[in-house]
């Protein structure tokens, strides 16, 4: 009786694991995930506002000034940008309006937001 209750719930417990969503971070890393435009377009913003803001922040602690490095900032997000969608997802970027459309996704907030947080950090630092 008792083995047959416990191979219930053990059933039960595998039907529940195998109908578990995969995590939302998870997707980000997986290359066979699905993909629609949106949601993609999404992920590349936030991704390159996450990495406006840190390198604002670094930027600007550590005085560095002059237009090499904001020419480095753009040089390093879109080719974290590349090879994020090109690489890891590998996914098919004519289906997203071509390297252009993906390589520009949320390039302007996201150097609207470096240059913000680093003017702002390096005046606070250093002034």
């Amino acid at each position: 009786m008792k083995e047959a209750k416990s191979a219930k719930v053990n059933h039960q417990q595998q039907l529940q694991n195998t109908h578990l969503s995969p995590s939302k971070f998870a997707k980000l890393l997986d290359p066979e995930a699905s993909w629609d435009k949106d949601q993609m377009g999404d992920v590349l913003h936030w991704i390159r506002q996450v990495l406006g803001l840190v390198c604002g922040l670094l930027w600007g602690v550590f005085p560095l000034v002059g237009g090499i490095w904001f020419i480095l900032f753009l040089a390093m997000s879109s080719g974290i940008i590349y090879g994020y969608y090109s690489l890891v997802l590998k996914v098919d970027e004519e289906e997203f309006g071509g390297h252009g459309a993906l390589l520009l996704e949320g390039l302007f907030a996201s150097t609207t937001l470096f240059l913000l947080s680093w003017t702002l950090v390096y005046s606070v630092a250093h002034f």
